[in-house]
């Protein structure tokens, strides 16, 4: 799996002009499955995700995790994640097909959960916007194949 992790002051995303998942302060999370990915990956970046010390400190030294921080998380599916981009074009036949990558994705999701985190979520393969108002900015980028 891949995730792109955003600290951020707020996100949301829209479907069809409606806002299906909206966070304060915390993290927007743009989570890819790729086709040979198990649930062991599924806890294993949800348990990252959830420790990650990115959050300030009071001597403003990133060493705070999300539950110390108060965060809240937005989760979207991004099979763009594992786009092949050895071409022009990119292929996207590493990232896994829907009815694999729809139980790992809510996976990732109820482990979040229950670690105690307020989880929002896009709709997975729908077409969304994504709004964030990105914090710091800090973006980190996390595979399974290098944890």
């Amino acid at each position: 799996m891949r995730a792109v992790v955003a600290r951020v002051r707020s996100a949301s995303v829209t479907v069809e002009d409606k806002i299906v998942g909206q966070i304060g302060a915390g993290l927007l999370v743009l989570l890819g499955v790729h086709q040979d990915d198990t649930e062991k990956e599924a806890v294993r970046i949800a348990d990252k995700i959830c420790g990650l010390r990115i959050f300030e400190d009071e001597n403003d030294k990133m060493n705070v995790n999300p539950a110390d921080a108060g965060a809240e998380i937005l989760i979207i599916s991004q099979f763009t994640l594992f786009a092949d981009c050895k071409s022009r074009r990119p292929s996207f036949a590493l990232a896994a097909r829907p009815e694999k990558a729809i139980p790992l994705y809510e996976l990732v999701i109820a482990e979040c959960r229950r670690r105690g985190f307020k989880v929002e979520t896009g709709v997975f393969a729908a077409y969304m916007q994504v709004e964030s108002v990105n914090d710091g900015p800090v973006t980190i980028l996390l595979d399974t194949k290098e944890l």
